[in-house]
């Protein structure tokens, strides 16, 4: 059984222009040990995805099921990281890994030694006192990875969790990512990110589910069969990088490709 499974979702807004249609018949599933990748033009539902699967926002049409039952309430076995860290600024670092663990009802201990020890994980040991205005972009990142973590989820959601940083710290926590992400210890168990970086999205993810323009459909499943860790400058990743963006661009749908 797939541990996510996105069937037939359509969705649509309302607006004073009349409906607004951001998805239709959107399929695919999230299997255990997954780290897939939804790529696409902007404005064709990549975010909206995301909650859609968390369950903060409802399907128009379809169905998504998290272990085989449907999705009709915010799921706390997942764990949403955003593009904006959306860190408390009146919070310190501890507090902020800390504040999904409070809202739970954990008891006092159990939270201590799970702030401690993602805060050691993410690389955050002797921040724990900071403020977010007082940390990098890089920093308050990491901050919003061990509070999304710490809760311990089964699906880890990544928004766009890259685009604000700079390349060279962008590449450092793509590598941290992967690296957690391997860690038998360390949940979660799968990962659904979000990007509009193709190479991006290669270099993470096992597989990579390419959406067309609004109302954006699913163009196509790549498998990604690249040996880790993966090679920007090999023929094969440029083979790779060349037909995803083709979908993208030409905006027709394509038979499975495994590399």
């Amino acid at each position: 059984m797939a541990l996510i499974e996105v069937d037939g979702v359509d969705k649509s807004f309302a607006s004073r222009h009349g409906t607004i249609n951001i998805m239709n018949g959107i399929t695919f599933d999230v299997a255990d040990n997954d780290f897939l990748a939804i790529v696409g033009p902007s404005g064709c539902g990549k975010s909206t995805l995301l909650r859609l699967m968390q369950g903060l926002d409802h399907p128009t049409g379809g169905t998504i099921r998290f272990r085989g039952q449907p999705v009709t309430e915010v799921l706390h076995e997942m764990a949403m990281v955003f593009q904006n860290f959306a860190l408390y600024p009146w919070l310190t670092v501890k507090e902020n890994v800390g504040f999904g663990l409070k809202a739970r009802g954990w008891a006092a201990d159990r939270i201590e030694a799970q702030i401690e020890r993602f805060i050691s994980v993410t690389g955050l040991i002797g921040f724990e006192e900071a403020y977010p205005r007082e940390l990098s972009g890089g920093m308050r990142q990491r901050v919003g990875l061990a509070r999304a973590l710490a809760v311990d989820p089964a699906v880890l959601l990544m928004d766009e969790p890259f685009s604000s940083l700079d390349p060279l710290t962008a590449e450092s926590l793509r590598e941290e990512v992967l690296q957690l992400w391997r860690d038998p210890q360390l949940p979660p168990e799968a990962v659904v990110l979000v990007t509009h970086n193709i190479e991006e999205a290669l270099v993470m993810a096992d597989r990579v589910i390419v959406l067309a323009r609004r109302p954006s459909k699913v163009l196509a499943g790549v498998l990604v069969r690249l040996p880790r860790p993966r090679d920007r400058k090999s023929d094969a990743f440029y083979e790779l990088t060349d037909y995803v963006y083709s979908l993208i661009t030409e905006g027709s749908p394509q038979a499975l490709k495994e590399t």
